[in-house]
C-alpha cells in the first residue's frame, strides 16, 4: 500500500516547514486557545489537504520554486479544516479525534467552540494578506459550504427520506469544497490558465468526494482502534452516509431502526449488521471508485513532473485505504 510520506516527498520539506509555522501563526496570546490548538495540530494527522496545494502549487510552476503565498494558502486550508473539526467534535459530542482525545473532552465545549472561531477568524486574516480577491472569494465560500453542509446534515439527521443525491451534496460542502476550491486557488495564485484553473477544481471536487465516501465505508469495516474514533458513530449519530443508502432498499427492517433513533436495546448492532450483509459497502466502494477515477483526467493539463505523479497516485491512496 502506498503510504502518504513517500506520496508526498516532492513536498515533505514544505509540509515540515508548514507545521512549524502553523504553530507560530496561532500565536500565545490566549493560552487555553493556543493549547486546545496545538492539541489538535500535534495529532498523527496526514496533512492530506496542505499536501494538496503544496502539490498543486508546485504542479502549476513546474520551473520555479514556491512563493510565500503558495506556502501561506497552504497553510489556511490546514486552519479552516482544523477550525471546523473543533465545531463538529462538539456538535457531534465527540470524545476521540486522530486517536487522542478531542478537544472539547478536554477543555469543554466553550474552549473549542472559540479556539474554531479564533482560527476562523486568523485564516480569514492571513487570506485578506494574500491581496487576491478570486482566493478570497473561493476559500470565503469554503467557509460558508461548511456551515451550510453542518446545517444539512443537521435537519436531516435519522431521514430515511434523503437521497444519494442529497448525501453528495452535503458531502461536497463538509469535504470536497474545501478540496477543490484551495486546489483551485493554488492554481491562481500560479497565474495559471484558465483551463488549467478549472481543472485543479475538477480534480479536487472528484477526489474530495471519493475521499469522503471512503471515510464513510470505513466507519462500517473498521475498529475504534483503527479508525481513532467511535466506530459505527456516524449512525448512530443519524448520519445516513453512502452505505447506509444503498442498504436501505435491500434491508426494509433497517427504515424502522433508524426512524425509532436505535432506541430500543442492540438497535444499532443490528443495523450495522444488516448494512454490512446487504451488499451495500460493495455498492458504495464502486461509488468512491467512479469519483476517484473522474480525477484523473483533469490532471492532463498538468506537464509531467513529480508532483503530478504524486497527485494521481493520490487518487489510488483514497481506494487502498478501503482494503
Amino acid at each position: 500500500m502506498t503510504s502518504v510520506t513517500s506520496l508526498f516527498s516532492p513536498v515533505e520539506a514544505d509540509l515540515c516547514v508548514l507545521t512549524e509555522n502553523l504553530k507560530a501563526l496561532i500565536g500565545a496570546q490566549h493560552a487555553v486557545l493556543s493549547a486546545a490548538t496545538e492539541h489538535l495540530f500535534s495529532a498523527s494527522g496526514k496533512r492530506i489537504r496542505p499536501a494538496i496545494v503544496l502539490l498543486v502549487s508546485r504542479a502549476t510552476l513546474p520551473d520555479q520554486g514556491l512563493t510565500p503565498r503558495h506556502c501561506r494558502l497552504a497553510e489556511i486550508t490546514e486552519m479552516i479544516h482544523t477550525a471546523s473539526l473543533f465545531h463538529d467534535d462538539v456538535v457531534d459530542q465527540a470524545q476521540l479525534r486522530r486517536g487522542v482525545p478531542t478537544v472539547n473532552s478536554i477543555f469543554g465545549n466553550r474552549v473549542a467552540i472559540q479556539a474554531g472561531d479564533f482560527l476562523f477568524a486568523q485564516a480569514s486574516w492571513y487570506l485578506a494578506d494574500l491581496d487576491n480577491l478570486q482566493v478570497v472569494k473561493l476559500l470565503s465560500q469554503v467557509i460558508k459550504d461548511f456551515a451550510e453542509g453542518e446545517i444539512r446534515q443537521g435537519f436531516n439527521r435519522f431521514d430515511t427520506s434523503i437521497t444519494l443525491d442529497d448525501y453528495l451534496l452535503k458531502t461536497y460542502y463538509k469535504t470536497a469544497s474545501l478540496i477543490a476550491n484551495s486546489a483551485k486557488a493554488a492554481a491562481v495564485l500560479s497565474e495559471a490558465p484558465p483551463e488549467t484553473i478549472e481543472a485543479m477544481y475538477t480534480y479536487g471536487k472528484n477526489l474530495g468526494l471519493a475521499f469522503q465516501i471512503v471515510d464513510d465505508i470505513l466507519d462500517f469495516t473498521r475498529s475504534t482502534a483503527e479508525l481513532g474514533k467511535p466506530a459505527g458513530s456516524d449512525l448512530r449519530d443519524g448520519n445516513l452516509t453512502a452505505p447506509v443508502l444503498y442498504a436501505l432498499p435491500k434491508a426494509p427492517y433497517l427504515h424502522t431502526l433508524i426512524e425509532r433513533e436505535f432506541s430500543e436495546e442492540g438497535d444499532l448492532e443490528t443495523a450495522l449488521n444488516l448494512v454490512r450483509q446487504s451488499g451495500a459497502i460493495e455498492d458504495a466502494r464502486n461509488l468512491a471508485k467512479e469519483y476517484a477515477q473522474a480525477a484523473l483526467p483533469a490532471l492532463e493539463v498538468l506537464p509531467p513532473s513529480e508532483p503530478r505523479q504524486a497527485l494521481s497516485q493520490l487518487t489510488d491512496y483514497v481506494l487502498e485505504r478501503l482494503y
